[in-house]
């Protein structure tokens, strides 16, 4: 039952945002009285933390995956902004901004674990691309590794970005293009356009 209530918490929260749903809802959904999920889960913090840390571990296992198929760096990058819209469903709710807003110690905490997952992801598709001619040599990749993580957290700033201005995958995309095009030599950006193009087939 514990699983149950995990995942559909998660899908919710996904859906809807950490503040709007409330156990009730929840138990609603499962058909289960709130009584159950408190068996479980002491209170809603403690299941938007074990929401979080799910979640958290299902993106990164899946992003860990895609870069251990060692594809073309930029190809790597654009399967990894797939594979995340996909799982979290374009971030209606924008559930980062909602957790910093609500719950910031948890923001925090969910914000490191994710640099230390990207931070060796990204350093390893800059290396491989610099050896295969398709980002510049000579940049400092440490650099360029932690401005790529801030720009990805900075695009989900709901007040910087509105979701009804900026549809987020367009956005993830701009960034994306953004990125490459700054480290990009000839050759890789070739590779891009070629794979932009796809995308807008």
């Amino acid at each position: 039952m514990k699983e149950k209530i995990l995942e559909k918490s998660t899908e919710m929260f996904l859906n809807y945002g950490f503040k709007s749903v409330t156990m009730d809802d929840i138990a609603e959904q499962l058909g289960i009285s709130k009584k159950t999920i408190y068996a479980n889960y002491e209170n809603k913090t403690e299941l938007v933390e074990a929401s979080t840390l799910f979640l958290f571990e299902f993106i990164s296992n899946g992003i860990n995956l895609i870069c251990e198929l060692e594809k073309n760096p930029i190809d790597e990058l654009f399967a990894i902004k797939r594979f995340v819209l996909e799982h979290l469903k374009n971030e209606k709710t924008s559930p980062q901004y909602q957790l910093q807003k609500y719950y910031p110690q948890l923001f925090i905490s969910l914000k490191k674990r994710q640099f230390d997952v990207m931070k060796e992801c990204v350093f390893e598709n800059l290396e491989r691309g610099v050896k295969l001619g398709i980002y510049r040599d000579g940049m400092n990749l440490d650099f360029i590794t932690r401005i790529y993580f801030n720009g990805i957290i900075g695009i989900k700033d709901v007040e910087t970005f509105p979701i009804k201005t900026f549809n987020p995958e367009n956005l993830l995309e701009n960034y994306l293009e953004y990125h490459i095009r700054a480290i990009a030599t000839e050759k890789g950006l070739q590779t891009m356009e070629k794979l932009l193009l796809k995308n807008e087939k």
